[in-house]
C-alpha cells in the first residue's frame, strides 16, 4: 500500500495519547471480562479456578489510573484533557441536536473542537467510575477497616455499577466501529483532514495547512 499523501492527513493522536488509551482499554476489558467471570461463576469453570481470576481482576483495578497518571508527562496527552474537560455552549448544541454528522460542502454543519460532547461525557463517566471502581473494589478487597453497612453498601456499587460501565463500553465499542475513521486515527494518530473537516471542523480549522503541491 503506497504512503498516505502527507499534504492530506493530520496528526491527531501522538504516541504517548494512543498508549494512554490502549493501555487503558485494556485493563478496562480485564476488568470487565474477569468480573462477568466472577459475577456469573459458570464462566469462570471455563477457564479455571475462580481464585485464579479473582487476583487478575484485583490487579487490573488497581493499576487502571497508570497508564493516566504517566501519561501526565506527555504534554499533548495533559492539552487532551484540558479539552476533554471544557464543555461549551456548542458542546449543548451537538447534544440538542438531530443533525451531528449534517455535512455541507463537506464540512460539518455543528463546528466541533477536537472532541464532540459525546466524546467528553464518556470521559467524564469513565475516569469518574473507575474512581469509584477503585474505591469500592479496595473495601471489598481489604475489608477489615470498614464497617459491615460500609461494606454492604460498597458491595451494591460495584456490582451495579459494573454492569452500567459494560454497557457503556459496549456503546463505545459500537460507536468506534461504525467510524473507521476513527478507528484509524486511534490506531496510527492520523486522520484524513477530509474526514477531521466532516466530524470536527473547527479543530482542523486549527491545524497548520496542507503543504503547496510538488512540481510537476
Amino acid at each position: 500500500m503506497p504512503p498516505p499523501d502527507r499534504r492530506a492527513v493530520l496528526l491527531r493522536f501522538t504516541l504517548a495519547e494512543r498508549w494512554v488509551h490502549h493501555a487503558t482499554a485494556l485493563l478496562m476489558l480485564a476488568c470487565l471480562i474477569t468480573a462477568t467471570m466472577l459475577y456469573i461463576p459458570a464462566f469462570a469453570t471455563m477457564v479455571g479456578h475462580r481464585e485464579i481470576i479473582k487476583p487478575v481482576h484485583i490487579y487490573c483495578g488497581l493499576l487502571l489510573p497508570v497508564p493516566t497518571l504517566l501519561g501526565l508527562a506527555s504534554r499533548a496527552f495533559r492539552r487532551d484533557l484540558g479539552a476533554l474537560n471544557r464543555f461549551s455552549a456548542q458542546d449543548g448544541h451537538w447534544l440538542r441536536s438531530g443533525q451531528r454528522r449534517a455535512v455541507v460542502d463537506g464540512r460539518g454543519v455543528i463546528p466541533v473542537g477536537k472532541f464532540n460532547a459525546g466524546q467528553k461525557l464518556n470521559a467524564a463517566f469513565t475516569a469518574g467510575a473507575a474512581l469509584v471502581m477503585l474505591g469500592t473494589g479496595a473495601m471489598l478487597t481489604w475489608p477489615d477497616p470498614w464497617p459491615d453497612r460500609w461494606r454492604t453498601g460498597a458491595t451494591f456499587v460495584h456490582d451495579w455499577l459494573f454492569l452500567v460501565i459494560a454497557v457503556v463500553t459496549v456503546g463505545h465499542l459500537w460507536e468506534a466501529l461504525r467510524d473507521p475513521g476513527a478507528l484509524r486515527g486511534m490506531a496510527t494518530g492520523h486522520v484524513t483532514r477530509p474526514w477531521a473537516t466532516r466530524h470536527h471542523p473547527t479543530w482542523t480549522d486549527t491545524q497548520p495547512p496542507p503543504p503547496p503541491s510538488d512540481p510537476p
